[in-house]
């Protein structure tokens, strides 16, 4: 069972799809095939991502669908919102939810509009993110405190593109990692009970890691929602508990060596390792640069691979052409070469047997 995108409007053969005008309730995927410049940086020799993306999604092997995910090419003027100093701001998300499939839709259809709507976007994206974050979990446990969503949760990725700055926020275990020049640069933490930060963290507000589990109940440290769960959250103190759901954040400038960012729920990281996940996708990228066709291709290879859970793969390309074939130097591999001595002398004994 595959989930496609949705809202989506195809302009022909051209490849680019342009996003819904406001917001997109009931979305099971939100993603676009879609292309976007900023081209007010166009001056000399001034990178200038052009921002391209696409996603997959699959049941897996489990009886429900729990993943699901968001790609909106501008964000502001999906939301009808006037753009900021002509800046165009994208939005990326995978969203891995847990005892149901509320939280994470609650979290996809709610948090993009919230961060738009806060009076600091975008100047201050770091501090609007993170403020998003706790009142998305908030709005959630208010709005589904008589329903039975409130017994589930999510964990939340997301990734911001302003002008050449990638803002990526991370509470939970789905991953990003960002290819630069066919190296894979993780730009996320899994938030899990084995991280000694986390642990120490979390037994700093009065809760536990029992056998990898928080208090025994949760696989994850960071989550939205979860409400449900006593001692783990503070109703009257946002973030109070030991399941927070505030983000870390990670914000790099991007350059022209920025190949694209691949973000997936942990599903597929379960049998894909980072630069794993970058080498496969560049050469699926070579061979039909298509970004959409990418994720698919990295969801059936985590399922052929024995990948059992539920998969969720969004790739954010930064430019229109293929990445280039290199050769990539990694630690421990040494290059190999024969002087012409060498092969001389290996060439007189083979001829003298």
């Amino acid at each position: 069972m595959c989930v496609d995108d949705a809202e989506r409007l195809d302009f022909g053969d051209a490849g680019v799809e342009k996003p819904a005008e406001f917001p997109l309730p009931h979305m099971e995927s939100v993603c676009e095939n879609t292309t976007t410049a900023d081209f007010k940086q166009s001056n000399f020799g001034n990178f200038v991502p052009i921002v391209r993306s696409g996603g997959w999604s699959d049941i897996g092997s489990r009886q429900y669908m729990e993943d699901t995910h968001v790609c909106i090419a501008d964000l502001a003027k999906n939301f009808g919102y006037p753009e900021v100093d002509k800046e165009v701001v994208s939005f990326y998300g995978v969203f891995d939810g847990h005892g149901g499939k509320d939280a994470a839709h609650f979290v996809r259809d709610n948090l993009p509009r919230v961060i738009v709507e806060d009076a600091d976007f975008p100047l201050e994206l770091e501090k609007v993110v993170s403020r998003s974050f706790m009142q998305i979990d908030s709005q959630f446990a208010d709005k589904c405190s008589h329903h039975r969503a409130l017994s589930s949760g999510t964990t939340a990725l997301t990734a911001m593109i302003f002008g050449r700055s990638l803002l990526v926020a991370n509470a939970g275990d789905c991953r990003a990692v960002l290819s630069r020049c066919g190296i894979a640069m993780e730009m996320s933490m899994d938030h899990r009970p084995c991280s000694l930060t986390e642990k120490l963290r979390v037994e700093s507000l009065g809760g536990y890691v029992d056998d990898d589990y928080l208090n025994g109940l949760l696989g994850v440290t960071r989550a939205l929602g979860d409400w449900h769960l006593e001692g783990l959250k503070e109703v009257d103190r946002p973030g109070g508990g030991p399941l927070s759901a505030e983000p870390e954040l990670k914000m790099v400038t991007l350059t022209k060596d920025d190949e694209f960012l691949v973000i997936g729920s942990d599903g597929m990281w379960d049998v894909f390792s980072n630069q794993n996940a970058v080498d496969f996708a560049r050469r699926r990228l070579q061979e039909h640069n298509d970004v959409k066709l990418c994720c698919k291709e990295i969801v059936e290879e985590a399922i052929r691979r024995g990948a059992t859970d539920n998969l969720t793969v969004v790739l954010v390309s930064f430019h229109l052409v293929a990445p280039p074939q290199i050769r990539v130097n990694r630690p421990g591999r040494v290059a190999r070469s024969i002087s012409v001595d060498g092969l001389n002398s290996l060439r007189i004994l083979l001829g003298s047997q």
